[in-house]
């Protein structure tokens, strides 16, 4: 159907919407045409699309429904390449030339024949590109990761055998695909591990992730189950809530069973192989049932990954005899590098490399740390049209250079301490550039110095603002006088404010209403929600050199920010609620 479209070769196939069998299909179908599976995350706006459409010359665009579908159709006139779009989610509100039906698409292609379809996919090489994923850049536009066959069914195999996942003749493993599959991590796990190992995939509701994937994880029993951080942390706040509710007997119980999970699984950890009666008892009174009333009851591999997880997370499960196993990797390596194993893991490490993939730490400091580098199969062919990317992110010797920093323990474990990139990665796992955003608050309100953004591990972002004001010239020191135009500024506002304490002291009504206002215009245009700003505060004083918060190219350092601030930071997220 693709090729009776005139899909061309290396030409895009665009897919747009929720997890679903057209999804694969499209994806695959679109492979052994002889051009690219490309995903585009649901939730981006039509002017994202348009780059990952226009940057891929994407022939064909796949859309779930009406929704994702005005989207193309808004940038249609300027994508050249485009011959058709196709919808399977819902039927066609209205019928316009290029635009088909799923049925309408798979019918398409029973005039071609299969000798013409065959002489394609011989043509193919293992080592030619197959598949993009876009991948946030740390300053702007995304970049196309390419990724060959080989790349993808290497890594299927690799991490399939490192899992030691069953042969379907054997056992079927079961998967939920739910994660969004313009994502590596969902693609290894719900499309090329499946393929290679004859696992069994069922889809979850659009509404996942707003509440209903328990009910999913509840109906299907997965054998395998990855969650991104938030996920996970969202089954604890849930599973806590319910503790709460229980008597003062149950909750003795499950806290007597937690202690001695965890103690148990720590020393599991450690070597030690026998379990105490307590354990087994235990087991029988709270794990099972816990296991059970999540659907986790046939689980024997729960994994989380995109995000760093906290270590109350980790252990919170593990008490529950319920180990949440880390693993480590990124789109420019087709997915894992490192992964942990139930009898192979220790907290708050992403594991050991799967056979084949090999790591260097890059000029480690007296500790160990330094940037972690990637080499083996499964590293990805370079970006798309951007060579010179490409050679910042691979090497001369080949390896690939992960912008993350780490240590290996002397057993060989990798510990990620924290990253050289400046990207923002939420607690969704949504990869967030903060320059962007930051500029644009500071375009929209020229009252701001500096802006910087914060929420990684978090479930929300939050930024912290300075106003411009008067610097001692000596010293470079920032006062508390805000500058003239800002001065000026305010008073069109209303405010008679001339210094920055009297506007925070106050709450200036004015300005904080012009700031509100300001950051709403700068989320309308956000990409998606994960990119929106959802609360702030201004800071009394502003970044400097002499605070230590700039460096000597005026470069902020947002570790020594995040640092100075923290309070002000952990009160962003002291609610529990993410503000809507």
């Amino acid at each position: 159907s693709c090729l009776q479209l005139g899909l061309e070769r290396f030409h895009g196939v665009c897919i747009l919407g929720f997890n679903s069998a057209e999804w694969f299909i499209a994806d695959i179908g679109a492979i052994l045409a002889g051009g690219f599976a490309v995903g585009i995350y649901a939730t981006n706006s039509p002017e994202a699309c348009h780059y990952v459409a226009e940057n891929c010359s994407a022939n064909v665009v796949v859309v779930e429904n009406d929704k994702q579908l005005q989207k193309i159709l808004e940038i249609r006139r300027r994508l050249p390449h485009l011959k058709a779009i196709v919808q399977y989610g819902e039927e066609i509100k209205e019928k316009r030339p290029g635009l088909y039906s799923w049925s309408e698409f798979m019918a398409l292609g029973k005039d071609i024949p299969d000798l013409q379809l065959r002489e394609i996919i011989e043509s193919q090489k293992p080592n030619q590109c197959c598949t993009l994923i876009y991948t946030s850049g740390t300053t702007g536009q995304p970049k196309g990761v390419m990724l060959s066959h080989d790349n993808l069914t290497w890594t299927a195999v690799a991490a399939g055998r490192f899992l030691m996942l069953a042969n379907t003749k054997e056992q079927e493993e079961v998967v939920v695909s739910y994660l969004p599959l313009s994502h590596i991590a969902a693609q290894m796990c719900d499309i090329w591990v499946p393929i290679a190992y004859g696992a069994q995939v069922f889809f979850a509701q659009p509404d996942a992730l707003k509440g209903s994937l328990i009910d999913t994880i509840r109906e299907v029993r997965p054998t395998a189950f990855l969650g991104v951080p938030r996920v996970w942390e969202k089954i604890e706040e849930k599973m806590k809530s319910i503790g709460a509710r229980s008597s003062v007997f149950g909750r003795r119980v499950a806290s007597w069973a937690k202690e001695v999970g965890l103690q148990t699984n720590l020393k599991r950890m450690n070597g030690y192989s026998e379990d105490p009666v307590n354990f087994r008892l235990a087991r029988h009174l709270v794990y099972n049932r816990v296991r059970k009333a999540l659907g986790l009851d046939r689980c024997m591999r729960c994994y989380t990954g995109a995000a760093p997880v906290s270590r109350e997370t980790l252990e919170f499960f593990l008490s529950l005899n319920i180990p949440v196993l880390e693993l480590y990797g990124m789109s420019e390596s087709s997915g894992p590098h490192t992964m942990s194993l139930p009898n192979v893991f220790k907290l708050t490490s992403c594991g050991k490399e799967l056979e084949g993939c090999r790591t260097l730490i890059h000029n480690p400091d007296a500790d160990g740390v330094g940037e972690i580098c990637f080499s083996g199969r499964h590293i990805f062919m370079g970006y798309l049209n951007m060579e010179e990317k490409t050679r910042e992110a691979i090497d001369e010797e080949g390896w690939l250079h992960s912008g993350d920093l780490g240590k290996h323990d002397k057993d060989g474990f990798l510990f990620i301490t924290g990253r050289i990139k400046e990207l923002i990665i939420t607690a969704g796992g949504e990869n967030i550039p903060p320059v962007p955003i930051e500029d644009a608050v500071k375009d929209a309100l020229p009252i701001i110095s500096n802006a910087m953004l914060v929420g990684d591990r978090a479930k929300f972002l939050a930024m912290l603002l300075t106003l411009k004001c008067k610097v001692n010239a000596e010293t470079g020191e920032p006062g508390d006088e805000l500058t003239p135009e800002v001065i000026k500024y305010c008073q069109k506002l209303g405010s008679k404010a001339t210094k920055v304490s009297e506007i925070i002291s106050n709450k200036d009504q004015a300005v904080y209403a012009a700031i509100q206002k300001g950051i709403a215009a700068v989320n309308e245009r956000a990409v998606s929600n994960a990119q929106k700003i959802q609360k702030w505060v201004l800071l009394e004083k502003d970044f400097s050199l002499a605070g230590g918060e700039l460096g000597p190219t005026m470069k902020l350092k947002r570790p020594v920010v995040t640092k100075k601030y923290k309070d002000e930071i952990a009160q962003f997220y002291a609610e529990v609620e993410t503000p809507t």
